[in-house]
């Protein structure tokens, strides 16, 4: 099953599709990491992909270890049900979610708050 994820209706957001299939229990979308930032965040979709802020730099796979990090906070899932099958020397990553489904990841929308600044707009992880 296949589909596109929109965050408008749940912050307000006026258009983000981010594309993603499910796949025998498993939810599979693409991540665009941006490494070295100040903090680790959700930035929005950019192209269908999910966009995301790490704190660590990409030396020794630790940006790729915050990542499973954030991402298994968001879902509420353990570290181990989240898998980085493609990208791991990349900025384009494929993520798989064991145990994740489209819905869990349209309600991740609902756990963002819309921060805007003068320059751009973004979703923020409250953490």
């Amino acid at each position: 099953m296949a589909g596109q994820l929109d965050f408008s209706r749940k912050v307000g957001w006026p258009l983000l599709m981010i594309n993603y299939s499910e796949k025998d229990g498993q939810l599979i979308f693409r991540v665009r990491v941006v490494p070295r930032a100040s903090r680790s965040e959700i930035v929005g979709e950019h192209d269908g992909v999910l966009r995301v802020r790490i704190a660590a730099p990409p030396v020794d796979g630790a940006a790729n270890e915050e990542l499973v990090r954030l991402l298994s906070q968001l879902f509420g899932l353990p570290r181990g049900a989240i898998e980085i099958s493609t990208g791991h020397s990349s900025k384009l990553k494929t993520v798989k979610v064991t145990g994740g489904s489209g819905s869990d990841l349209e309600t991740m929308g609902s756990e963002f708050s819309l921060s805007t600044s003068a320059t751009s707009r973004k979703l923020k992880l409250e953490l």
